[in-house]
């Protein structure tokens, strides 16, 4: 029961905690390459009516929030939940997945290039990203607490 308990709650962790990058990512990227004069940022409408008068540049913030929020999530709710598999990472993968295919249907106007590199690239393979360095951060510390073993 408890290590159901930790994969709940480590998923759930890791959900929150990858939003949360996600947005802070975002801001952050918006305050180095600004949206175009007039965007409300926060408004879907003002994104949508102007989404035309992007550059490529203001594509970054997006990517690069898509795929940081769904990699921290991967590893946070692999490491926290105790998960051996892959699971975790690939499940925070399909549901930050989800968002994006969201943000798609919300944003139509959104040019086909960004579509594609996003839904390809930020989501299942961050989640597997998230996973495989989860397993090295795991197996990192085993080893440590081996040789810290057999040196004491």
């Amino acid at each position: 029961m408890v290590q159901v308990l930790r994969r709940v709650v480590g998923f759930v962790a890791g959900l929150f905690i990858g939003a949360f990058v996600n947005s802070g990512l975002l801001s952050v990227v918006h305050r180095l390459i600004p949206l175009p004069d007039g965007v409300d940022g926060n408004s879907i409408e003002s994104i949508r009516a102007n989404i035309a008068s992007y550059g490529p540049e203001q594509f970054i913030g997006p990517f690069v929030a898509h795929a940081g929020g769904t990699l921290v999530a991967a590893l946070l709710a692999t490491l926290l939940g105790g998960y051996r598999g892959k699971f975790a990472g690939l499940a925070i993968g399909v549901l930050f997945l989800t968002g994006g295919i969201s943000m798609v249907v919300l944003l139509p106007e959104t040019p086909l290039w960004f579509v594609a590199l996003d839904l390809v690239v930020a989501y299942i393979p961050m989640g597997w990203l998230g996973w495989k360095l989860a397993d090295r951060i795991r197996d990192g510390r085993a080893k440590n607490a081996a040789t810290q073993g057999r040196a004491t």
